[in-house]
C-alpha cells in the first residue's frame, strides 16, 4: 500500500509500547459502545467485531460478512469493509488509554469479499507525534494467513473527552465505560 503523506509517520515519530493496565495479551477487547456499527452486540446490522490484542498494541479481529453487509449480489460493500478497517485501526489507538478519532482513512480494496466469510483483520501503530498516531489495518480471507482482500492506513487525532460531550451522548458512553480510566 502507498501511504499518503498524511498517513505516513514523521521522522521524529515515536513507536507506542504496552501500556501498564492494559488488557493482558488474547484477552478479548470490549466494545467502544453497545451500539457501536463496528464493534457493539446491540447493532442489529453491525458488523459484530471481536478483537484482542497478542502483546498490547496490536489488535486482531474478526468478522463474519453476513448479507446485510452486501454491495454487489454475494460480495461484501466497501464502505462496510472500510468500516472494517476503521473500527480494528480504533481499537488498536483504545489501547493506549486516550480518546481518538478518525482523521483519515485511506483504504486500498485487493480482493472481492463473499458474503459468509470471515475476514481476519490486523491493526498496528506505525508511530505516534504529538496528538496524531499513524496507523495500518489488513483484512485476509479466511485465516490470518489468508490472501489480502483489504489494506488501510489512517491517521487518528487524539481529542479531549469534551468532544464526545459536545458531539455525542457523554451520559452513555460514561455508563458504558471499561475496566481503565481512557484518559489517564
Amino acid at each position: 500500500m502507498t501511504r499518503s503523506a498524511l498517513t505516513t509517520p514523521p521522522p521524529d515519530a515515536t513507536r507506542p509500547r504496552p501500556l501498564p493496565g492494559a488488557p493482558a495479551p488474547g484477552t478479548p477487547l470490549g466494545s467502544h459502545y453497545s451500539r457501536c456499527f463496528g464493534c457493539g452486540a446491540g447493532h442489529p446490522n453491525g458488523l459484530h467485531l471481536t478483537a484482542s490484542s497478542p502483546d498490547g498494541v496490536t489488535v486482531v479481529a474478526e468478522f463474519t460478512v453476513e448479507e446485510t453487509h452486501q454491495g454487489a449480489p454475494g460480495l461484501a460493500h466497501g464502505g462496510v469493509l472500510a468500516a472494517a478497517m476503521d473500527e480494528v485501526i480504533g481499537m488498536s489507538v483504545w489501547l493506549f488509554q486516550r480518546p481518538y478519532v478518525t482523521g483519515r482513512l485511506e483504504t486500498d480494496y485487493l480482493a472481492p469479499v463473499p458474503v459468509g466469510t470471515v475476514l481476519h483483520l490486523r491493526a498496528w501503530c506505525n508511530g505516534m507525534s504529538g496528538r496524531k498516531a499513524y496507523l495500518e489495518a489488513e483484512g485476509r480471507i479466511g485465516s490470518p494467513d489468508g490472501p489480502v482482500a483489504v489494506r488501510a492506513a489512517a491517521l487518528f487525532i487524539e481529542v479531549a473527552m469534551e468532544h464526545f460531550a459536545k458531539h455525542g451522548d457523554i451520559q452513555t458512553i460514561a455508563d458504558e465505560h471499561h475496566e481503565y480510566e481512557v484518559n489517564p
